[in-house]
């Protein structure tokens, strides 16, 4: 059974019963900031890396090509930070060079 979100928000916010409001201390706080995979350096395998860009974008093998002939070139943009490291992980697998940089 799925609580209804009145109550999940009172579980969350630790409201007493009785009261309908958000005590104002409580903020809501993101500590998982979007991030972007920027390419930098295709390395000395490029066809490599433009068949991992469309595997993991499902982007054409085109669009994928053209990224990478303009570098520096944003990947992915606004993912959580494990999607970021994963991509720039398996980029530089491939003899790639790139980073994460999260997004203000």
């Amino acid at each position: 059974m799925i609580a209804e979100p009145r109550h999940m928000l009172q579980a969350i916010c630790g409201l007493m019963e009785g009261s309908d409001t958000v005590s104002e201390s409580f903020l809501p706080v993101c500590d998982d900031l979007p991030h972007t995979v920027v390419l930098t350096d295709a390395g000395p395998r490029p066809i490599e890396i433009v068949k991992l860009l469309h595997r993991q974008t499902g982007l054409s093998l085109w669009h994928c090509k053209s990224l990478i002939s303009e570098l520096p070139t944003r990947i992915l943009e606004n993912v959580p930070e494990e999607v970021a490291t994963a991509m720039v992980a398996e980029l530089r697998e491939v003899g790639a060079s790139a980073h994460s940089e999260a997004n203000p």
